[in-house]
């Protein structure tokens, strides 16, 4: 029996639909904290009553069809037809059928995702069940909560999937309707293909579309071993493979007719023209660095991301800030390291305790300024109007690390197309992020949670300890980063 996720699989990659399927299950840590049970919260809004069924995980697809026959309202019923398993999230019984609603955990709902909506349809007609009304409720991006979670206001129910625009657009039931025009249920092919060999890899954009399938390195083994100007290291280049294929082997093999031209590309390219393998404007450089003011304060939050919010004056999808990491360098080359973490709504104190440890004057730096930091602090900033003026101020001293790195003002063939903290610090004379119990972004967040949630881990002072050196290890990278790009600065001109 499979699932909607089984089909979702097959029709990204075969391959990968049958590598998940021998591996088994695998332990799911969403990258979203979603504490409450949101289906519990929306039947409230739905204003869910009467005779009701609620489905279990384990439940046989005759289980739902049986309360089918007398309930007012079924709320994650399984069903199976034809080799597929579904769940559910709401149907109510209506005169002439059933309302069906779609629980989305998200803001927008779009069209994107319609394998999912036509197998519900397709397993739902093959058990008999007639919806005359499709519908998808999710979670309302305008709502602010007071100091109880509001339900009513926290959903809105929707006919219509959103656009790209984020404003609603075509109907549920006509999107769906259309689309089962055209999508085929693969359950069959699926059988086919567990039956036989192993699919070959096939490199497609879905291996490292919206996020790189986990399979990529074993399907691609040789990429890991190309060297470092290797022509599929050419970022954003469309054509990379196939010039490969004909033997341009490296970047400054690279076709210019089938390049796109970015700045990026460009410092590649010169960078494996020259000797040291490294690419600088010197210029642009020097203009930059011009600009940043002593002492530097390199900053670093950490953070978990609330679909729903847990506290006053939070939105769905809004994130807590609940660690950040200070290293301020002065011009003699000193350097002093401050770093902060609690677990709950600590907002206000880490506001204050960040005033207290960041410096009057001097510039403020972090990596990906614009995209992180920079937002965190105005979201501060709104939250806590006696401190606005001085966070704030923060932001108009900030600079942005990776600014040099994504404008292709710097470029080392050693990052391969790739300029992240880890990736640069790989590079330096320092042994970095090597011997950190945590190693990634989302893992802190992941050992965080255990603190947040309760307070009797048994390992907490461990997990303390651990994410304040991860945390501080992304501070400190950054004085290192600092350092390089300034000794290329002042290096003599080859």
């Amino acid at each position: 029996m499979y699932h909607i996720s089984d089909c979702k699989k097959y029709n990204r990659c075969p391959r990968m639909f049958v590598l998940e399927t021998n591996d088994g299950k695998q332990e799911f840590r969403p990258f979203v904290r979603l504490d409450e049970e949101i289906t519990e919260l929306a039947a409230q809004k739905l204003r869910v009553s009467g005779r009701i069924f609620t489905g279990a995980r384990g439940d046989d697809g005759g289980k739902a069809l049986a309360a089918a026959e007398t309930a007012d309202w079924l709320i994650k019923a399984r069903f199976e037809y034809g080799g597929l398993r579904i769940k559910v999230p709401f149907l109510h019984r209506t005169e002439e059928g059933w309302e069906l609603y779609f629980l989305f955990a998200g803001l927008y709902p779009h069209a994107d995702d319609m394998q999912f909506y036509c197998d519900t349809k397709w397993v739902l007609d093959g058990c008999g069940i007639h919806v005359t009304d499709w519908q998808v409720i999710h979670l309302n991006a305008a709502y602010v909560r007071g100091d109880e979670l509001d339900p009513d206001q926290l959903f809105i129910i929707s006919p219509s999937f959103y656009n790209g625009r984020n404003n609603p657009t075509l109907p549920v039931a006509a999107a769906i309707e259309k689309a089962m025009e055209n999508n085929m249920i693969p359950v069959a092919e699926m059988d086919r293909c567990l039956a036989g060999k192993i699919p070959a890899p096939v490199r497609t954009n879905a291996c490292t579309g919206r996020s790189k399938c986990r399979w990529y390195s074993e399907c691609f083994p040789d990429e890991k071993r190309e060297d470092d100007n290797s022509i599929v290291t050419l970022i954003g280049a469309q054509h990379r493979y196939a010039m490969k294929r004909e033997g341009r082997l490296r970047l400054r093999d690279a076709d210019e007719s089938r390049i796109e031209g970015s700045r990026q590309q460009y410092a590649q390219i010169m960078a494996d023209s020259s000797p040291e393998g490294l690419f600088a404007d010197r210029l642009a450089l020097h203009a930059w660095l011009d600009s940043v003011k002593w002492p530097v304060t390199f900053i670093d939050f950490e953070w978990e991301r609330f679909a729903i919010p847990p506290y006053k004056g939070m939105k769905p999808y809004d994130v807590l800030p609940f660690e950040y990491s200070i290293d301020i360098l002065y011009e003699d080359g000193t350097r002093d390291h401050k770093v902060w973490l609690a677990t709950g709504d600590d907002r206000a104190e880490l506001a204050e305790s960040m005033i207290h440890d960041i410096p009057d004057e001097g510039s403020v730096m972090a990596y990906n300024a614009e995209g992180a930091e920079k937002i965190r602090i105005r979201e501060l900033a709104e939250l806590l109007p006696e401190y606005r003026e001085k966070l704030l101020s923060f932001n108009e001293r900030m600079e942005d690390l990776q600014l040099p790195f994504e404008s292709g003002t710097v470029y080392d063939i050693r990052m391969r197309g790739q300029w992240s903290l880890k990736v640069l610090m790989s590079m330096m004379d320092d042994p970095g992020y090597h011997d950190l119990d945590i190693q990634q972004g989302m893992d802190a967040v992941f050992e965080w949670r255990h603190l947040d949630l309760s307070e009797n881990v048994e390992n907490r002072q461990e997990i303390i300890d651990n994410l304040k050196a991860y945390c501080g290890m992304d501070s400190y990278a950054m004085t290192v980063v600092f350092r390089w790009l300034c000794e290329i600065d002042s290096s003599p001109l080859a």
